[in-house]
C-alpha cells in the first residue's frame, strides 16, 4: 500500500522482520508497562503506548491508560511515526487534515496531542513507535521530554531485539532437536533392518541402545538387557572373558571383538561375533559406541568339522610317516648291511613329518606358536632336535618370509640334510660348533644363507656328488627353482641358496 509521507515500504520484508520476533511474549509485559508508565509520567500525558504496526492494524503490546489493545491501520497514528528519523509531534490533531477526520480523532479516545519516537529495527525497517497521547491541544514536548521518549524508544527496541533472538535460538533449537529425533529415527529403521544385532552405549559403556534384532533372538523384554545386564546373556564361561575385553576397550578406546555364546530365545547359546567401534567428536573424544552382534553358529560348527575332519586326515598322513619310518627300520633289520642307509632316510621321513606337522591345519589347542606360514617358524621347528638345553646352536636371523605347504616339503628335506651333515661332520660335531642361518629378500628373490664356525677344520672340500648334496640340489634347484653355492672355507661351510619368493609362497 502507499505509505504516508510519499515513499514505499517494503511490506513483505516488514512482515518477515515483524515474524522474526516472538510478539506473544511481549504483550503486556511488565517491562513495557514499566516502559508506558514512565512515558505517560514524563509527558504528563494520559495516554502512552508502545505500538507495532502490521499489514492491516497497530496492536498495542503494552499501554497505560488505554482499553483497546488494537485499532485498524488506517486509522494509525503511528503508521506515520515510524518513517519519521525523529519524533514525530502532533500538536493538534484536529487542524491537521490527515487526521482531522480520524475516528479516534472525533470518537474515543479523542486525540488531539499525539508524540510517537519512531521505533526502527538494526536493518531499518520501521517497526513502529512508543507515543503519548493527550486528549487537549499542547505546544510541543520539552527538550527532556523528547530526550526521555528517545531514550525510551530505545529500551522498547531493546526488548524486541531480546525477544527476537530467543525466537530464533528457541527455532534453532527446536531445528536441531527435530533433526536430531529424525536423524534417531531414521538410524533405528535403519537398525532394526538389519539382519545383525544392532547396540549402543555411552561414553562410560552402559548400554542403553539394542535393536529389534536383538530382541528377537534374546527373547527379552524391551530394556531389561540395558546398563550391565547384557553381561548376563553370556554363557557363564564367556562372562568374565567378554567383560574384560569390552573394559580394556572402554579404557583405551580399541575396537572391541570377540566370540562368545549368546543366550537365544530358546533356552540354549549360539555362537556370536561381537564387534564395536566408538565415535569421538572433533575433540577426539568418545561420545558413544556402537556394536553389532553376527550370529556365527552354523559358521562355527562347519569350521569345526572341517577341523575335525582336516585332524583325522592329519593324524592319517602322520600315522602313514610312522609306517614307512616304521618299514625302513624292519628292512634294516632284515638287511645290515642297508642300516646307515635305512637311519638316513628315516630321518629325512621324519623331518618330513615335522614339516607337515607345522603346516597342517590346527586347534586352537594344537596350533604352533609361530605362524604357519613363517619360514623362521619351520626352521625353529625342524632344528629342534639340534639344539642344546645350553643354548641354541643354531640362530636363525634375517627377514622372515611367508612360505606355504607347497614350498614346506623341499625346504624341510634341504636344511635337514645339512644339519645332518653338520651334526656329522661339520659343526654340530663338535661342542663349541654353532650355525648361522639366515634369510634376506632380494628383490624378488630370498637369499638364505648357511654358515657354520666352531667345528673341525676343513683341509679338503668334500665330493659334492654323494646323495644328501644331491638331494639339496633336488630340493633347491629343481622343486624351488633356485640355485645354491657352497663355499668350503677353512673356518666351516658356507651355502648361500636364491630361491625365488613366490615359489615360497602362493600368496
Amino acid at each position: 500500500m502507499p505509505a504516508a509521507g510519499g515513499w514505499q515500504i517494503d511490506e513483505a520484508a516488514r512482515a518477515r522482520a515483524i515474524a522474526s520476533h516472538d510478539i506473544e511474549s511481549l504483550r503486556d509485559a511488565a517491562n513495557l508497562k514499566s516502559i508506558t508508565d514512565f512515558a505517560a509520567a514524563l509527558c504528563d500525558a494520559p495516554i502512552a503506548l508502545v505500538s507495532l504496526v502490521e499489514e492491516r492494524r497497530q496492536t498495542f503490546l503494552a499501554r497505560t491508560g488505554l482499553d483497546a489493545t488494537e485499532t485498524p491501520r488506517e486509522t494509525s497514528f503511528c503508521a506515520f511515526a515510524m518513517r519519521q528519523d525523529d519524533i514525530m509531534v502532533m500538536p493538534d490533531a484536529t487542524r491537521d487534515p490527515r487526521f482531522a477526520d480520524n475516528p479516534l480523532v472525533t470518537g474515543d479516545p479523542n486525540i488531539r496531542f499525539y508524540a510517537g519516537a519512531p521505533l526502527i529495527a538494526d536493518d531499518g525497517t520501521p517497526m513502529g513507535s512508543l507515543c503519548i497521547i493527550d486528549t487537549e491541544p499542547r505546544a510541543a514536548l520539552t527538550a527532556l521530554q523528547r530526550q526521555g521518549l528517545t531514550t525510551l524508544a530505545e529500551q522498547v527496541m531493546a526488548r524486541l531485539r531480546d525477544s527476537r533472538d530467543a525466537a530464533s535460538w528457541r527455532d534453532s533449537n527446536n531445528a536441531n532437536h527435530r533433526a536430531l529425533t529424525e536423524s534417531h529415527n531414521r538410524f533405528r529403521v535403519l537398525a532394526d533392518s538389519m539382519p545383525q544385532m544392532v547396540w549402543s552405549t555411552l561414553p562410560d559403556g552402559y548400554h542403553d541402545y539394542y535393536n529389534a534384532r536383538w530382541y528377537e533372538f534374546t527373547g527379552m523384554p524391551e530394556g531389561s538387557t540395558d546398563g550391565a545386564e547384557w553381561n548376563g546373556m553370556f554363557h557363564p564361561d564367556d562372562q568374565a572373558r567378554a567383560s574384560a575385553l569390552w573394559q580394556h576397550s572402554l579404557a583405551t578406546g580399541e575396537p572391541y571383538q570377540i566370540e562368545y555364546r549368546l543366550r537365544h530365545h530358546d533356552g540354549g547359546y549360539r555362537w556370536t561375533l561381537g564387534r564395536a567401534l566408538p565415535l569421538r567428536n572433533d575433540a577426539g573424544e568418545i561420545v558413544r559406541w556402537f556394536g553389532t552382534c553376527t550370529d556365527i553358529h552354523q559358521a562355527k560348527e562347519a569350521s569345526e568339522e572341517r577341523e575335525i575332519i582336516s585332524q583325522e586326515l592329519s593324524h592319517r598322513i602322520k600315522n602313514i610317516f610312522a609306517v614307512i619310518s616304521g618299514l625302513i627300520g624292519f628292512s634294516a633289520r632284515a638287511n645290515p648291511d642297508f642300516r646307515g642307509i635305512a637311519d638316513d632316510l628315516r630321518e629325512r621321513v621324519t623331518a618330513l613329518g615335522r614339516a607337515h606337522d607345522f603346516v597342517r591345519p590346527h586347534s586352537a589347542r594344537s596350533r604352533p606358536a609361530a605362524e604357519q606360514n613363517s619360514l623362521h617358524g619351520l626352521l625353529d621347528e625342524l632344528f629342534r632336535p639340534y639344539q642344546s638345553a645350553e643354548g641354541a646352536r643354531i640362530v636363525v636371523t634375517g627377514d622372515d618370509v611367508a612360505i606355504d605347504d607347497r614350498s614346506a616339503t623341499p625346504l624341510a628335506l634341504l636344511f635337514h640334510e645339512l644339519a645332518t651333515n653338520a651334526t656329522k661332520y661339520g659343526a654340530l660335531s663338535s661342542d663349541a660348533g654353532r650355525i648361522h642361518v639366515s634369510s634376506a629378500i632380494d628383490g624378488d628373490a630370498t637369499i638364505l644363507g648357511w654358515q657354520e664356525s666352531g667345528g673341525p677344520a676343513i683341509d679338503t672340500p668334500p665330493a659334492e656328488t654323494g646323495f644328501g648334496s644331491q638331494l639339496i640340489e633336488l630340493s633347491a634347484v629343481r622343486q624351488l627353482g633356485g640355485t645354491v653355492t657352497r663355499d668350503w672355507r677353512p673356518s666351516g661351510l658356507v651355502v648361500t641358496m636364491r630361491i625365488p619368493t613366490k615359489a615360497l609362497s602362493r600368496g
